[in-house]
């Protein structure tokens, strides 16, 4: 096994750690007096981590010339959608027992779900298009301006964090903050390179 995929695979373990620690808590009823509910509220926070830590890549690879990162982007993409996944099936499936009018009904009455479900069904072409035969088939530009998606989708997954917790918003500030520090980064990078264009051309 090369380095690239020994890394990919200690990733891809590290990040299911969190599903061996709840197996473990559920296991000794360590998950407090609401479980689903804990537990969808985790899974999301996780969909949101690994979403924040996708976007992160590109500013930490510019900034420390950490250009190995760039090989774990979409996995932890990937990751993300996962924890996506569980979220909404936690959701569905234990919250609401499988019943998908009482899933339609708090989509349409419950404005924070409505908010959630649409971050998750933006994630899903993005997940579709994680493989090396859809990157070609795209194109990589348009690959690329399909998967700036992602920043909307961290968007709203924090304005869902927010809506849930209502009065303790601490948590969601966080991420907020954290999302916007990533988004500005992109600003001030894309200004720079027009400052650059329109200087070449000045020059020319």
């Amino acid at each position: 096994m090369d380095d690239l995929r020994f890394n990919k695979l200690l990733v891809a373990i590290n990040a299911l750690v969190p599903l061996i620690v709840f197996g473990w808590d559920g296991f000794r009823g360590g998950l407090g007096t609401n479980p689903i509910e804990f537990l969808v509220r985790t899974t999301g926070v996780l969909t949101l981590i690994f979403l924040l830590v996708t976007l992160s890549v590109t500013p930490l690879r510019k900034l420390f010339g950490w250009n190995g990162l760039i090989k774990y982007r979409r996995q932890l993409g990937v990751i993300s959608f996962f924890y996506g996944v569980l979220h909404l099936l936690i959701y569905v499936v234990f919250e609401k027992n499988t019943y998908l009018v009482d899933v339609l009904r708090d989509v349409l009455n419950r404005p924070f779900i409505l908010v959630g479900m649409l971050a998750f069904l933006l994630m899903i072409p993005l997940a579709v298009t994680s493989t090396n035969g859809m990157i070609k088939r795209l194109g990589g530009k348009k690959w690329a301006n399909l998967h700036k998606l992602t920043y909307l989708i961290a968007g709203l997954g924090v304005l869902h964090f927010y809506m849930l917790v209502k009065s303790d918003i601490f948590y969601p500030v966080i991420f907020g903050a954290v999302l916007a520090v990533l988004l500005g980064y992109r600003v001030y990078e894309s200004n720079k390179k027009i400052k650059e264009v329109k200087k070449t051309l000045s020059i020319s």
